[in-house]
């Protein structure tokens, strides 16, 4: 999808669809305005005789309409004026985006960022809508021998309108921002929806070195099972051995600020399959846990938008992947491994395998020396059962990391919400044998997989990330949605801001 700025008035712009805004109570955008008055008051008429009521994300199309360039017009209800917030706005720009994704115009001009958001700027609107037509457009259609044509959208190009070169340059900040999540996504998306028998651990490295030679900036290197032995890793390769699929610690560097600098590391959990190993899984839904590697997706995505955007920050991605399957090598109920860190963890619940991976990542990831640590995990069932699909669980061990990712995840629409990292919930990990178990019990189970990695993350600033709930879509929509691409790119945006 090619996305940029136009100059000009909205009325002489030959395009496939004009996209423009009215309010409840008959009211128009600017934009809408100045195409009523050129086609002598088609749009006025239109809104008298009822078909449009405002509300927002309705949508209207009006083809064909006298007097201006555009072969047609989609129409997009806005709701009341005066109260238009951030979730008013993206219901708007979503419903745009879903009319225009079965449209046959092959590009659309947009006008709804002249809509007045509460404290939001013509960039930051921009963003957003490049945002919601990326995800509209986006089709997984890889594994088919063959395609549907008719489900291809027809969308190539998407152009802003702007007139002044203030707001000219302010749109090109926002479109540029968007683009560069919107690829982030789709490549999460993409890593995430594959199978299980083709997203290999192997083929991650594969993808990671092709990042790699993509963007020069991207600095990609890969430890086999024998160089993770040789560090200690015995959490991780426990996971590793229930499976014929070799194990890969994936590190993908960027060095966009100065030498020196600290960096943010991202930790994804990448379990290419995840059937719980000798505590098997039920059966039903069990081709979901192709998604157990959304963490992992998620840190490539926003390594590439990263990439693109250029942005002076140096920051790292950490990504161990494995599978966790049943098998005579497989980990037992009762086994205790012992983790890089020289703590040791009796394995109660294979199924609780992506903290064992996790764990030795975090350790690891202290060779980076970083600012922050940020991991990223399908972690726990309780976080669906907590927050739903709405927000990824947020805890951590620093206030202001914690405040910053929730700033991104308001500014993003990728919202977290925190949830207690208290002394107490860690009596729940005891182990008559080991150092810890590796689950706490039914009990705040997403706050006990935190308190497990907590252990792993006392020397320096780190906060984790469960997107078990907000990853991916069941039922008819199955598929990846991407995120938190969108939080954590914001949060990078934010940081090289300050």
């Amino acid at each position: 999808m090619d996305f940029s700025v136009k100059k000009g008035s909205p009325e002489s712009q030959k395009t496939a669809c004009l996209i423009l805004g009215a309010f409840e109570k008959k009211k128009l955008t600017p934009a809408a305005e100045a195409i009523d008055r050129a086609t002598d008051g088609a749009i006025t008429a239109l809104l008298k005789g009822g078909d449009l009521k405002g509300k927002p994300g309705q949508t209207l199309w009006m083809h064909a309409p006298a007097g201006v360039a555009a072969e047609r017009l989609l129409l997009v209800g806005c709701g009341d004026k005066t109260t238009l917030d951030d979730a008013t706005y993206r219901k708007v720009i979503q419903g745009a985006s879903t009319a225009l994704r079965p449209s046959a115009a092959k590009d659309a001009l947009c006008c709804l960022q002249d809509l007045e958001v509460k404290g939001r700027d013509l960039a930051w609107k921009v963003q957003q809508i490049t945002e919601a037509v990326g995800n509209a457009v986006y089709l997984f259609d890889q594994m088919k021998s063959e395609k549907d044509k008719d489900a291809v959208p027809s969308l190539k190009k998407f152009h802003f309108l702007e007139e002044e070169k203030e707001a000219i340059r302010a749109a090109e900040v926002g479109s540029k921002r968007g683009a560069a999540v919107v690829l982030g996504v789709a490549l999460a998306k993409d890593l995430a929806n594959l199978p299980g028998n083709v997203c290999t651990p192997t083929y991650l490295a594969q993808q990671a070195k092709k990042l790699g030679e993509t963007y020069k900036s991207l600095q990609v290197s890969v430890l086999e099972e024998k160089d993770m032995e040789k560090l200690g890793m015995g959490a991780l390769l426990s996971v590793s051995r229930g499976s014929r699929q070799p194990a890969k610690l994936i590190t993908m560097e960027y060095q966009g600020g100065k030498k020196g600098d600290k960096p943010v590391v991202l930790v994804g959990k990448g379990l290419t399959f995840d059937a719980g190993g000798i505590s098997l899984k039920p059966a039903a839904a069990m081709d979901e846990m192709k998604y157990d590697m959304c963490g992992a997706a998620g840190v490539f995505g926003t390594m590439q938008a990263l990439a693109e955007l250029k942005l002076p920050i140096n920051v790292v991605g950490v990504v161990p992947s494995s599978e966790n399957l049943p098998d005579g090598a497989a980990n037992k109920p009762g086994d205790i491994v012992t983790s890089m860190s020289g703590q040791t963890i009796e394995i109660l619940n294979t199924d609780a395998e992506g903290r064992l991976i996790l764990c030795d990542a975090l350790t690891y990831s202290k060779k980076f020396d970083p600012a922050q640590v940020i991991d990223v995990a399908t972690l726990t069932g309780a976080c669906v059962i907590a927050l739903g699909k709405q927000a990824t669980g947020l805890l951590g061990n620093d206030d202001e990391l914690i405040d910053e990712l929730l700033a991104a995840g308001q500014n993003s629409g990728d919202r977290a919400w925190q949830l207690p990292l208290w002394e107490e919930y860690q009596e729940q990990l005891k182990s008559p044998f080991a150092d810890m178990a590796n689950i706490g019990g039914r009990e705040a189970g997403t706050v006990t997989a935190a308190c497990f990695l907590s252990r792993y993350t006392k020397e320096y600033k780190w906060a984790h990330l469960d997107i078990a709930g907000t990853a991916w879509n069941s039922g008819a929509d199955k598929g990846a949605t991407g995120r938190p691409v969108p939080l954590l790119v914001q949060y990078l945006l934010s940081r090289t801001a300050k």
